[in-house]
This record gives C-alpha cells, structure tokens and sequence, in this order.
C-alpha cells in the first residue's frame, strides 16, 4: 500500500509539470513514443492499484485460511502467507521507478538509470530476500520435525 501511496503522490505533484503530450518511450535515449498525460497516469496508476488488490487479497485469503485451519499458532506457516501477500511490492517497485523516470524526463529532462538495471536489482534483492526468507522457514520446518520426534 505504501508504493500505491507513492505513486499517487507522484502522480498529482507531476500531473501539472507534464507537457500535453508525455514521452514514454526511449530509444538511445531519445523518445520515440507520446502519449497524453492523463492516459500515462491511467497506465502507470492502474497497475498499482490492481497490485494492491492482489496483495490485500492475497493476506486476507491467507487470513482466513490460518483461521479455518488453525494455523496461527504455526510460525512459518504465518511467515510464507504474509510473503505471498508482499510479494506484489517488487513488480510495484519498478513501477515506480519507470514513473518516476517519465515524469522526470518530462518535466525537467532528466534521465535515471535505464529501466533494465533497475529490474535487475530489484529482481536480485528480490531473489536474496526469498531465498532467505525460505531458508530460514526451511530450518523452522526441520526444527519442528525434530521437535515432534522427540515429543
């Protein structure tokens, strides 16, 4: 939700800097596709709306489910759940990011990091929180098995 609220700020401080007609793609650095300014705030701001619904869906089903099945009390299992709710914040994150960079290019002509390397950092530190993140819910998995087989 916090992207969501970045990207509507983003949108209404940029809205009134933008030329009537927004460069949206690049090629060498140049752009080579426009579009009106309000159809690229519909097209960057509709997605993160649609994310944000995935991710509150995802937790509440999540929710119910640990409830239904009386999973609260498991950690790990709480653990995966609220991951499967966040995980909608990486594609959210370059969302933002290629906001920011038309809006930017736009309205002073300014130039971030090209696009791919911001996926690929994003796709990186995504891929090392997971595999953290799994590693250490797979350590709770075997701890709770040698936990039962003692018991």
């Amino acid at each position: 939700m916090g992207l969501l609220l970045l990207s509507a700020i983003l949108a209404v401080s940029f809205y009134n800097t933008l030329p009537p007609e927004v460069a949206y793609h690049f090629t060498d650095d140049l752009p080579d596709k426009w579009v009106s300014r309000g159809a690229i705030i519909a097209w960057l701001l509709f997605p993160q709306f649609f994310l944000a619904f995935i991710g509150v869906a995802l937790s509440g089903i999540g929710s119910i489910i640990s409830r239904r099945y009386e999973l609260s009390d498991i950690s790990h299992i709480k653990r995966i759940l609220t991951a499967m709710g966040n995980m909608v914040a990486l594609p959210q994150l370059i969302l933002v990011f290629a906001m920011l960079d038309i809006f930017l290019y736009n309205a002073y002509e300014i130039r971030l990091f090209p696009l791919w390397v911001i996926i690929l950092a994003v796709l990186l530190i995504g891929t090392i929180v997971l595999g953290v993140f799994f590693l250490q819910t797979l350590r709770q998995f075997r701890r709770s098995d040698v936990n039962n087989i003692r018991e």
